[in-house]
């Protein structure tokens, strides 16, 4: 049995609006040690529309941009959420960090998690930043699944 047969890459879905931080998102995967697979969609109906016709063989976790046209990552992550099917579905929210009101970006990231994200992060400035961010992010995300099959097992 290979490495890959017995662990899988993560499979990751990006949805951000921004060319560059798709290309920096997915040259930091490639610089971290777990194996993933990534895909990615533009906006928050291509999201959507992605989930409806691959809701029976999702990924393993969605990074979801807040501000995107035709749809924004509030507006998705709250559809994700009331869907029986995708209600399980983890959702890490990112965005630009808002300097402006700290306040502001924190009754933003409470109404986050109380709608059901996963995490939340801010997009950093630079790939090594980012790489450690999403490092973490993965691992959280590898050891709760870790523990679900547990106690789905037990």
């Amino acid at each position: 049995m290979t490495t890959e047969q017995q662990n899988p890459p993560l499979k990751i879905l990006l949805a951000d609006d921004d060319k560059d931080d798709r290309f920096f998102f997915e040259k930091a995967l490639k610089e971290i040690s777990i194996p993933t697979k990534i895909y990615t969609v533009n906006d928050g109906e291509q999201l959507m529309q992605y989930l409806t016709i691959n809701s029976e063989n999702l990924p393993d976790v969605l990074f979801l941009d807040l501000s995107m046209p035709r749809k924004n990552g509030f507006e998705c992550l709250s559809e994700i959420k009331e869907n029986k099917q995708l209600k399980d579905f983890p959702v890490i929210m990112f965005s630009t960090s808002f300097p402006r009101d700290k306040s502001y970006e924190q009754d933003m990231i409470n109404m986050l998690y109380k709608i059901g994200a996963f995490d939340y992060i801010s997009k950093p400035g630079d790939i090594e930043q980012l790489k450690t961010i999403i490092y973490k992010l993965l691992t959280k995300l590898i050891e709760k699944k870790s523990l679900d099959e547990q106690i789905r097992i037990s």
